[in-house]
């Protein structure tokens, strides 16, 4: 039995010619623009630019190109996963934990923009 090389693992987004490979899911400049020539840096100034009147949302079901880890409770995860197989069963919604956690960051953040110091953000980390 033999393992994949690095090279197999790690194989490039874009074949030989420079066409981008074909994926499941799109990426998220793909979708808005048609192209994927956004680098990082404009994708970081779109991301920080003040946006009027739109409320933030969830980026969705995209291939994300940053991550963070968050470390949380065996209680909460166990609330996250029971929210995640409610949704499953009485709503059919067949998401991960990762999409609930993107969804509610996205509201506590609109909530933020909308009320600021009286947010529920603000109340709830003023009460620690």
């Amino acid at each position: 039995m033999s393992l994949p090389a690095a090279d197999d693992l790690f194989r490039p987004t874009r074949d030989a010619s420079g066409e981008k490979a074909v994926r499941a899911v799109p990426d998220a400049d793909d979708t808005k623009t048609g192209t994927g020539s956004a680098t990082s840096r404009e994708r970081v100034a779109r991301a920080a630019a003040p946006k009027k009147d739109v409320a933030p949302r969830s980026s969705g079901r995209v291939r994300h190109d940053e991550k963070m880890t968050v470390y949380i409770t065996s209680d909460e995860l166990l609330e996250l996963e029971h929210a995640r197989l409610s949704l499953r069963s009485a709503h059919g919604l067949a998401i991960d934990r990762g999409r609930i956690v993107r969804e509610a960051v996205a509201m506590v953040l609109a909530d933020f923009a909308e009320h600021g110091e009286d947010s529920a953000l603000v109340r709830r980390l003023s009460e620690e």
